[in-house]
């Protein structure tokens, strides 16, 4: 007997999202059902709606919910038990196969292949994607871990693997940026310098960890974060003073920022010292045009993070541990919350920058 679920479909052609009610089915072996509590509202779900389509999708990647159904071959979870669904597989190096896709039938003849969607009461996914949690974790705030907190904050330790005493700088702090400057401030990162075009998510973002902000509406962010770095006594190539940060994250992905990023970096001193490293964090949406010649000459690095690199059954533990301690306020960083009813009125808040840090829906 298959599980009742309110879903949000993307319809095949352009238009609203809608609510359905479908029936989700029995979970295969390897599935897992899940009674959903809160589901983040990634910026991500907006590229998908707007690209070319020719039929239905589902949406959303990050939840907190309880285990309603498993699979006769899922052991790491119970029915009954708390978990989190996100879109990176829990334990990847340590699969026996690739995660399996499921078929939800939506109703009118169409049937949707989906990974993770997680904008629904009741989800259906693979055991990959659900990881198991504490019985008293928060039902709420606890959803944006799934995207929002591993990718940022994942992206600091993981991807970069910042020390204590680097210099950071985060360009755009909406709630995967706030959440690299929580990753910044664990480590001991300083400054953490916080880039935007708003005053006020400037601001925001200093009750996270960082530092500084430069409102890059204002000024030259790059110029303004080499006013504000540098190394006494170090000499990059060119016989110039070092500096720039060590660690720059474009928590974005637009042209300007990407083009930014390496530039705001640290230079290097040939047979001394390496530069700095950019790190893309944000999903691009354009190509990105980079002075190979500086990058050569001063070796700079430019990497992409995808998931914070994060392993979701090493890493989501320690990140509710962060919550529970007080060092990740999800609370403050949960700034809207919206039923499934106001899915439409959610996404145009977060297309309009309303949104200072996560949005997510309350089931």
């Amino acid at each position: 007997m298959g599980t009742p679920a309110r879903v949000v479909v993307m319809p095949g052609a352009p238009g609203p999202l809608e609510i359905q009610e479908i029936t989700l089915p029995d979970p295969a072996p390897n599935q897992v059902v899940v009674k959903q509590f809160a589901s983040g509202i990634c910026h991500s779900q907006l590229h998908q709606m707007h690209r070319p389509r020719r039929r239905p999708g589902l949406l959303g990647h990050e939840s907190t919910g309880i285990v309603l159904k498993k699979g006769s071959d899922v052991c790491h979870v119970e029915e009954g038990d708390m978990v989190l669904v996100t879109w990176v597989p829990r334990d990847a190096a340590n699969a026996s196969a690739a995660p399996a896709r499921a078929a939800v039938d939506i109703g009118g003849g169409e049937t949707v292949s989906t990974s993770v969607f997680t904008w629904a009461d009741h989800t259906i996914a693979d055991e990959q994607f659900v990881v198991g949690a504490p019985s008293n974790i928060a039902t709420d705030v606890t959803a944006i871990i799934g995207c929002a907190v591993m990718t940022g904050a994942g992206a600091v330790l993981n991807t970069a693997n910042v020390q204590e005493g680097d210099s950071v700088a985060i360009f755009g702090v909406g709630g995967v940026g706030l959440s690299a400057v929580v990753g910044a401030k664990m480590r001991g990162a300083n400054p953490i310098i916080a880039v935007d075009l708003d005053d006020a998510k400037l601001e925001f973002a200093k009750r996270f960890g960082a530092t500084d902000g430069i409102n890059a509406s204002k000024v030259n962010a790059v110029e303004a974060i080499h006013a504000m770095t540098g190394k006494p006594g170090q000499i990059a190539s060119g016989g110039v003073p070092v500096t720039g940060v060590d660690f720059a994250f474009d928590c974005i992905g637009l042209k300007v920022t990407m083009e930014q990023i390496v530039p705001a970096c640290r230079g290097g001193h040939f047979g001394a010292c390496q530069g700095g490293t950019a790190v893309l964090v944000g999903v691009p949406q354009t190509t990105v045009e980079l002075n190979a010649g500086q990058m050569l000459a001063q070796e700079k690095q430019f990497r992409g993070s995808i998931g914070g690199s994060c392993s979701p059954d090493r890493d989501f533990p320690m990140f509710l541990d962060w919550h529970a301690n007080g060092d990740l306020d999800l609370e403050s960083m949960v700034t809207e919350r919206y039923p499934i009813e106001d899915i439409n009125e959610a996404t145009t808040a977060l297309e309009d920058g309303r949104i200072s840090g996560r949005s997510i829906l309350e089931f």
